[in-house]
């Protein structure tokens, strides 16, 4: 893309609507050009591979299927690949730490204002980083205060928890035995300072660790 290139964008969401309102607002802005639709997270792989897309704009859910995280470590995994700026509703832990590891260049919620999303775009493209205030604040919480954020794996624990899954069940959903959710769970109750399953996901979900 050269200095004076459009940057060409790809908009990949399982909603017709949330797709059309993202073209209107996008190609009123000048140097932007909405070059693709993906209304599948699969789909979108295959179309940011093309050669011609500057960002993708990748939300988190598709429903059955690949999930946006996913989608954004196989595109970002190639040479050369398109900037992946994530837009969704989700902002808790368990949603914005695997898309920032799968390497989104940015994170902005859905109810951002429309300059909002157009500037998020450009930074994206310009290869830096945009991140929602409620994502950023998170993020610099789980710096300053290591010991009560929680792991990656014990979020993933927490949240199918939260989901009524028993341990046996996390366990062979996640690939670990009893014993290990059973550790993992022992950690989460430590740093969150409680002692049941119940307290656990409440005050988890009330800090925005696991979604709500």
């Amino acid at each position: 893309m050269t200095d004076d290139a459009p940057v060409r964008l790809l908009l990949a969401d399982d909603h017709p609507v949330v797709r059309a309102g993202l073209r209107a607002v996008l190609e009123t802005e000048p140097g932007l050009v909405v070059a693709a639709e993906a209304a599948t997270a699969e789909e979108a792989v295959v179309r940011a591979a093309g050669g011609d897309i500057d960002v993708v704009l990748m939300d988190l859910r598709f429903g059955a299927g690949m999930g946006g995280a996913e989608a954004t470590a196989l595109i970002t995994a190639r040479p050369g690949a398109p900037r992946v700026l994530i837009v969704t509703t989700y902002d808790s832990d368990a949603d914005t730490l695997p898309a920032i590891e799968a390497g989104a260049t940015g994170y902005l919620l859905k109810d951002a204002p429309p300059e909002d999303l157009a500037a998020a775009v450009r930074t994206a493209a310009a290869g830096r980083t945009t991140l929602a205030p409620s994502v950023a604040d998170r993020l610099l919480h789980r710096l300053r205060s290591p010991r009560t954020a929680l792991t990656r794996r014990e979020t993933e624990v927490l949240t199918l928890v939260a989901d009524g899954l028993s341990n046996q069940a996390v366990g062979a959903r996640l690939h670990l035995t009893e014993g290990t959710v059973k550790s993992h769970l022992a950690r989460v109750y430590a740093k969150l300072g409680v002692d049941s399953r119940t307290a656990a996901v409440a005050t988890a979900t009330g800090l925005g660790l696991i979604r709500r």
